[in-house]
C-alpha cells in the first residue's frame, strides 16, 4: 500500500525551540538533518516538518506554514494523479531525495516527497508516535471542492485530517495559507498544564486551546 501522509511544513527562525514546543504538545521527532536545517516530526496521524527559514531556497518566511505530503512511492502516485486529470505532474531528484510536483486546485503548486531510503546526512530517531495526537491543518482555499477531490485521490487519512476556511488569496507557488492545528484525545487540561510548565500560555478557545508558538504564530489544539 502506498501511504501518503499529510505534512505541515513550518519555516522557523529557531528550529530547535520549535521542536521542543511540538514535543511538549505530543509530537515526536523522527528524522533530522545533521546540519540542523530540517526536522520531521510525527503524530499518530499526520506530520509536521520544520525547516530553517534562513536556509530556505524556496522563499519560506519565518513563521510561514505550507502544505506538503510524504509518500512511499511517488511513481505510483504520479500515475494516480495523471489518471485523475491533474496537470504538470513531474518527478525530479533533490539532494535529499525524490520529489513529485504538480499543479493543484486554485493553480497552487503541490510538493510531495518520497519517503527517504538513504539517510546519509540525517539522524533517525526511534520515534514512537503518540496515537492520541493528529496533525489537522486548516487550509485557506478558494476551490474547496477541488482540494477535497485532491485529498480523496491521495487517499489514506488525508480527507479526514485537513480542514478548510475561505481564503482570499492562495499562494500559487507555496500552496494555500496553512494554520497549524493539532487534534488530540488527551485531556486538554493536562496539555495546558504541560504548556504552562514550560513557559507557554494556553488559553481556552472554541472548545480547545490556543497558544502562541516560538515563531509567534497561533497554534490551536482541538479536543
Amino acid at each position: 500500500m502506498n501511504e501518503v501522509v499529510i505534512r505541515a511544513l513550518r519555516f522557523s527562525n529557531d528550529v530547535q525551540t520549535m521542536r521542543a514546543f511540538l514535543e511538549t504538545l505530543g509530537l515526536r521527532s523522527r528524522i533530522e538533518s545533521e546540519s540542523g536545517i530540517w526536522i520531521d516530526m510525527v503524530a499518530g496521524r499526520g506530520m509536521v516538518a520544520l525547516h530553517d527559514a534562513a536556509r530556505s531556497d524556496t522563499g519560506g518566511e519565518p513563521g510561514q506554514t505550507r502544505l506538503t505530503f510524504e509518500a512511499d512511492d511517488i511513481d505510483e502516485l504520479k500515475d494516480r494523479l495523471d489518471a485523475a486529470g491533474f496537470e504538470e505532474v513531474s518527478i525530479f531528484d533533490e539532494a535529499f531525495g525524490r520529489v513529485l510536483t504538480a499543479r493543484g486546485p486554485d493553480g497552487a503548486g503541490l510538493w510531495i516527497d518520497e519517503r527517504p531510503k538513504d539517510l546519509y546526512g540525517y539522524k533517525l530517531h526511534a520515534a514512537h508516535p503518540d496515537t492520541r495526537w493528529s496533525v489537522t491543518p486548516v487550509l485557506a482555499v478558494s476551490d474547496q471542492a477541488g482540494w477535497e477531490r485532491l485529498l480523496d485521490v491521495l487517499g489514506g487519512d488525508n480527507p479526514e485530517l485537513a480542514r478548510f476556511r475561505r481564503g482570499a488569496e492562495v499562494q500559487l507557488a507555496g500552496g494555500p495559507e496553512v494554520q497549524l492545528e493539532l487534534t488530540t484525545t488527551e485531556s486538554l487540561d493536562e496539555v495546558a498544564e504541560r504548556l504552562t510548565a514550560t513557559g507557554y500560555r494556553a488559553e481556552k478557545a472554541d472548545g480547545g486551546l490556543s497558544v502562541v508558538d516560538p515563531d509567534g504564530q497561533i497554534v490551536r489544539v482541538r479536543g
